[in-house]
């Protein structure tokens, strides 16, 4: 048995932001993905993930029973699979930022939803956000809390713009300039991150006015700014408002930057060879570049592994 593959996803712009109502956009990953299988495998990241799917199960059945509406499963179907050994094997690095849980949620409720939404039919905004509500519920189990974004951007395959939480919507972003010099590209810390204490950092620091004002007046304007700058292809105003965008974060969010990253986000800022930016919660994973000169950026960071993902 082979389920169809479900992708990684990146959050070009939005982290944090989303959560206060910032703009966002979301984009599939292609060069990671998941599927879930039954092929009798036992090795240890197996039988892992099979216990993971155990709780996750039991997990499941309480959502159903304590929000019935919101979404149901097929439990006699996802149980007897569980137990024949069903696991998720998948390329995505967990605690990167790209959504390896999210990959998961999405194959869960492809596989065993009742009544689900599918990607064929008319996708309403009501559609979306149904199915956010439905994905978020269902990841906060690996969490504690989620947007259900990266679900959903694993379950559609598609870029998604978010104008604000109640306002989602797929969307075409510029086709790559393949031959182009500027480029999007991951820089692996070689750290893993957690979620969870990232964003519990994040609301505590909200509770402060100075950080609040902080939030609305630069690193959310900037953040808008960037999104509407990649959706029209403005690359000039793009860089002019990540430059920005990469001071904000830097001045503001150190814990979610490993230290050891300070000094070169910063070198990115006063030489404009490349800008950084979190990639998800950060913290460690992945961190997100952007650069107009990619053999400058390539040159700028020798002896890190850069993964291009989209090219101006």
């Amino acid at each position: 048995m082979k389920g169809p593959l479900f992708y990684s996803k990146i959050l070009l712009f939005g982290e944090y932001g989303i959560i206060k109502d910032s703009k966002g956009l979301s984009i599939p990953y292609n060069f990671f993905k998941g599927a879930l299988k039954t092929d009798g495998e036992t090795s240890e990241d197996v039988l892992r993930s099979n216990m993971a799917l155990k709780n996750f199960v039991a997990y499941l059945e309480k959502i159903q029973q304590e929000e019935p509406a919101l979404v149901r499963f097929d439990f006699d179907t996802l149980k007897r699979d569980v137990a024949s050994g069903m696991y998720f094997d998948s390329s995505i690095p967990q605690g990167y930022g790209i959504g390896s849980s999210g990959a998961l949620v999405a194959a869960i409720y492809d596989k065993y939803a009742l009544e689900k939404i599918t990607v064929l039919e008319n996708l309403t905004r009501e559609k979306l956000l149904s199915l956010k509500a439905i994905f978020g519920k269902m990841e906060s189990f690996f969490h504690g809390k989620s947007s259900g974004l990266d679900p959903l951007n694993s379950y559609l395959s598609l870029p998604i713009l978010i104008n604000s939480k109640d306002n989602i919507e797929s969307t075409s972003i510029p086709s790559q300039n393949l031959e182009g010099k500027g480029a999007v590209f991951l820089l692996d810390s070689g750290i893993t991150g957690e979620t969870a204490p990232m964003v519990q950092i994040f609301m505590d620091n909200m509770k402060q006015e100075g950080f609040r004002s902080m939030i609305k007046n630069q690193f959310i304007k900037h953040t808008d700014a960037c999104v509407e700058d990649f959706i029209n292809g403005n690359v000039k105003s793009l860089f002019r408002n990540l430059k920005q965008l990469s001071h904000v974060v830097l001045d503001n969010f150190k814990p979610m930057i490993p230290s050891e990253f300070h000094k070169l986000w910063k070198q990115g800022i006063d030489t404009n060879d490349y800008y950084l930016k979190l990639c998800g919660s950060g913290g460690g994973g992945y961190i997100l570049g952007f650069t107009e000169d990619i053999d400058k950026a390539k040159n700028a960071l020798k002896g890190y592994n850069l993964e291009v993902v989209y090219n101006f």
